[in-house]
């Protein structure tokens, strides 16, 4: 069977959308969440991430001068501002695809992602709470910027975490589904080839102790004659 109606989150395929149910998903709303959290992280890191340097005129990351920790966390939280969107999007045109192949694409990919970017979101964390840690001349720094950058990587670890628990759970229902209503395909009636083989069945002869075949006794050829005696012809 090619598709399933309902396999891979789909409750009816090629159904309008519904807006007010979309938007009352739990998915939809931890992803709306975790769109705002990555906007919170990359933004602050873009705007207040950064501080003039003593010598020259350079700039340096507030988080104990170190350029890769600013650069992880703004790239991090970019390429999940646009995953939020992608996978938005992706889930509003769920229900009109009919075709289950695509749908399971579909969760696949958001598994992969979300579970991805759980870890990735995790040591942002990490990093961020110890390069902080480490910074010695916090001045001229805007705490609560950082403490912000901070506090949203923490939660973005756990919108993640639970987007990925909804991804798996949809995934595992679409395996479910497709499996119960798998069916063979119909016999078609105009084939000249039988769906089955019936192999032809011979009686089986046993032996029970008898002879079934017996040779006939010899005997003398019959005179062609028809007489009891043959005399030769006298010449």
């Amino acid at each position: 069977m090619e598709s399933n109606s309902t396999a891979y989150g789909a409750s009816l395929a090629g159904a309008g959308f519904d807006l007010i149910k979309f938007i009352k998903q739990p998915q939809t709303i931890i992803r709306f969440l975790s769109w705002v959290f990555s906007i919170v992280v990359f933004a602050t890191i873009t705007a207040e991430g950064y501080m003039n340097s003593n010598v020259g005129s350079q700039v340096k990351c507030v988080f104990n001068d170190n350029e890769g920790a600013c650069h992880y966390g703004a790239g991090i939280g970019v390429i999940a501002f646009l995953a939020c969107f992608a996978f938005l999007l992706a889930d509003a045109l769920l229900p009109s695809m009919s075709n289950a192949q695509e749908r399971k694409y579909i969760v696949m990919a958001d598994l992969g992602f979300s579970a991805v970017w759980t870890f990735l979101w995790f040591v942002c964390f990490c990093l961020m709470a110890d390069q902080w840690s480490k910074t010695h001349d916090s001045k001229a720094i805007h705490k609560d910027a950082v403490h912000a950058v901070i506090t949203f990587s923490f939660f973005s670890i756990g919108s993640w975490g639970a987007l990925t628990y909804f991804a798996l759970i949809r995934f595992r229902q679409g395996v479910k589904d497709v499996t119960q209503n798998y069916a063979d395909p119909p016999v078609d009636p105009t084939s000249v080839y039988p769906e089955t083989y019936t192999p032809t069945t011979f009686p089986s002869f046993q032996n029970n102790g008898q002879e079934i075949f017996q040779q006939p006794p010899i005997s003398p050829n019959p005179d062609p004659s028809g007489q009891s005696s043959y005399k030769p012809t006298d010449y």
